[in-house]
């Protein structure tokens, strides 16, 4: 990649994460609700997810996604349908969700930040849009400059989604003893996500 190509790649890929969205608003509640480690590990989490639809893309998957109307609707609805299910059980962890989940929260944000991603088939849609652009033919075989471009925007998405989660954290472990209302800020983020993807 030449390098203006690479400038122009680059500065897609910081106005891409800089831009709000789910994977942005889903580590900032998982920093909210569990604290800065929580946060950072939803930033790893939703990084992880951007590998796997990298790896799909290069071995030709996301086509298929993009080419099947009813298995995009099954994914996508099955995302938001996992995402209710997070905003509801936000809401009711009151006061208690720390003692709750104990010391697997990041895990858990980890986990559940790593689904979010992979469940929602409009970031497997773009990276199918997005990474080949940047392939130059006379390089090699495009499967593994798709690869290495899904990579580099993959940690990306760690620096910025995981700062976001990080200094959410920060904000909320200051902020502890309206733990309940963080909890039900982070339910109707979670809830709201889960309209935007259903309606998308």
């Amino acid at each position: 990649m030449s390098g203006v190509s690479l400038g122009v790649f680059l500065g897609a890929v910081v106005i891409l994460f800089v831009t709000p969205g789910p994977n942005m608003m889903f580590t900032i509640a998982c920093g909210l609700a569990g604290g800065p480690r929580a946060g950072l590990a939803a930033g790893f989490g939703g990084a992880a997810g951007m590998i796997v639809h990298t790896a799909a893309v290069a071995a030709g998957l996301a086509a298929l996604l993009h080419a099947a109307p009813g298995l995009y609707d099954a994914v996508r609805f099955g995302g938001a349908a996992y995402l209710v299910w997070l905003a509801v059980e936000a809401w009711r962890a009151g006061d208690a969700l720390e003692a709750r989940l104990g010391r697997d929260v990041p895990w858990r944000a980890f986990r559940r930040a790593f689904l979010t991603c992979l469940l929602n088939p409009k970031v497997a849609i773009f990276m199918l849009a997005f990474l080949p652009q940047f392939v130059d033919p006379a390089a090699g075989p495009a499967a593994p400059q798709i690869v290495v471009l899904g990579l580099i925007v993959a940690v990306f998405a760690l620096l910025f989604d995981g700062a976001y989660g990080l200094f959410a954290g920060v904000a909320a472990d200051r902020l502890r003893r309206a733990s309940k209302t963080l909890n039900r800020i982070s339910a109707i983020v979670f809830g709201g996500l889960a309209v935007r993807i259903a309606l998308d």
